[in-house]
C-alpha cells in the first residue's frame, strides 16, 4: 500500500524475539518495511518466520560480538536501526558485581556501539538514517529502586543518543532513544516470578511493579512499537537527539 509509512526502509532490529524487539519488527512490517529481525535464539525466531510476514527476514545476531553485527549489519544494509538489545539487573550500589556490571555495560550500552559504527558509513553514503536507541526512565530521568546497574548503563543510552545525534545533525542521520516505563514482556515476567519468590508471593509482586504506574497498569510492547515505528519514519523527520519517555505519567509523579 501506497500510504505505509516505511515502505522502501530496510530496518535492522536486534533483540526482536521477544518483546518490544518483536512487536515492533511486525509494527514496522505492517507499515511496508524490509525488516531484518535479528536475535541470539533461535527458537524465538523460528516463531516469527512461522508468522509467514512475507517482508520479515530472522537471522542470528550476536550483538556483543563485534563480528557477528558487522556481518549482520552487511546483510542487511539499513535504513533505519533499532537496537532493543538489553538486560535488566537486580540491585543497589553494594549488590553490584564487576562481572554483572562488565556485561551490562558490553550488552546494553556497547553493543549499540558496535552496531551504530557498523551501520553509519553506508547511512552517511546514503545520506540519511534512523538510529532508535532501548533506554529506560529508570535512567538519568528517574531513579527506579534496585536498579543500579540497569539505570547506570540506561542513562549511559542517553549521552550516547545525544552524542551520536549533534555529530550527524547535518549529515541526514537522526538518533533518538526511548524510555519506556515497565512493558509486559517475557522478560518482565520473569522479574515478577523472581521478586515473588523473595516475597513470598506473586501477587504482592504485581503489586509492587503496578503500583509505581500511575495509570494502573504496565504497558502493552505494542504501545512501545508504535514509537518505534514514528521514530523509523520520515514523520519525525525533525526529531533527533532526544530521549522519548513514554512511561505513563511515572516520571511526571
Amino acid at each position: 500500500m501506497s500510504n505505509q509509512r516505511l515502505n522502501g526502509k530496510r530496518v535492522l532490529v536486534t533483540a526482536a524475539g521477544q518483546g518490544i524487539g518483536r512487536a515492533s519488527a511486525i509494527a514496522m512490517a505492517k507499515e511496508g518495511a524490509q525488516v531484518f529481525a535479528t536475535d541470539i535464539n533461535a527458537n524465538a525466531l523460528a516463531e516469527i518466520r512461522d508468522l509467514n510476514i512475507q517482508n520479515i527476514e530472522t537471522f542470528e545476531l550476536n550483538a556483543m560480538n563485534t563480528q557477528s553485527v558487522n556481518s549482520g549489519v552487511a546483510r542487511a544494509k539499513p535504513d533505519v536501526l533499532f537496537n532493543c538489545a538489553g538486560f535488566v539487573h537486580n540491585g543497589s550500589i553494594q549488590d553490584a558485581k564487576d562481572d554483572e556490571i562488565e556485561f551490562a555495560f558490553d550488552l546494553n550500552v556497547r553493543s549499540m556501539i558496535r552496531t551504530i559504527q557498523a551501520a553509519l558509513p553506508l547511512m552517511l553514503e546514503r545520506g540519511g538514517g534512523s538510529i532508535i536507541n532501548m533506554s529506560s526512565a529508570a535512567s538519568s530521568v528517574i531513579g527506579a529502586p534496585n536498579r543500579f546497574i540497569y539505570g547506570t548503563t540506561k542513562a549511559a543510552v542517553i549521552g550516547l543518543t545525544k552524542s551520536v545525534a549533534v555529530d550527524y545533525v547535518d549529515k541526514g542521520i537522526r538518533c533518538n532513544c526511548i524510555c519506556p516505563g515497565t512493558v509486559e514482556s517475557p522478560s518482565w515476567r520473569d522479574r515478577v516470578d523472581a521478586l515473588g519468590k523473595q516475597l513470598g508471593s506473586q501477587d504482592e509482586a504485581m503489586k509492587q511493579f503496578v503500583s509505581r504506574q500511575p495509570m494502573g497498569r504496565v504497558a502493552t510492547a505494542e504501545e512501545i512499537a508504535a514509537l518505534v515505528v514514528y521514530l523509523a519514519s520520515d514523520e519525525s523527520g525533525f526529531t533527533t537527539g532526544h530521549p522519548h519517555v513514554i512511561d505513563g505519567g511515572w516520571s511526571g509523579q
